[in-house]
């Protein structure tokens, strides 16, 4: 399933998750939940932000997975897994433990980008003869 289906599954099943985003290796948005882009850019912004932040605390070599801010009026979670990075607000009563949950399970959920195979051509007839002896 694509980033787009995957949000919107992931909004469905858990009504705690307000607004979503899902960015690829480099940081640029896959997909978002709503209809405001600008919105879903501050978001990833916030989960850039929060993703370094997190990173400057730990030694060079150990990858932020997971990031949560608790704010009065709701929560900013950041989940990394697979090289995908997704984020979600929810309101003030999420439950961290769910909250994560679904979000691995909609990131998982995301294929990857598989390359196009190509169909081999099929053999006319007259490439194999038969001879009679």
């Amino acid at each position: 399933m694509d980033a787009a289906s995957a949000l919107a599954e992931l909004q469905q099943l858990s009504s705690r998750i307000e607004s979503a985003v899902v960015l690829d290796e480099a940081g640029a948005v896959l997909g978002f939940s709503g209809d405001d882009s600008s919105a879903a850019e501050r978001l990833a912004d916030a989960a850039r932000e929060v993703l370094a932040a997190a990173g400057g605390l730990r030694s060079a070599d150990a990858e932020v997975t997971r990031v949560e801010v608790e704010l009065a009026e709701g929560g900013l979670f950041v989940v990394r897994e697979g090289g995908r990075t997704i984020a979600a607000t929810t309101g003030s009563d999420a439950i961290a433990g769910i909250v994560v949950y679904d979000l691995r399970t909609s990131l998982q959920g995301i294929d990857a980008a598989k390359p196009k195979r190509r169909r081999a051509k099929p053999k006319s007839s007259g490439d194999e003869q038969e001879s009679e002896t």
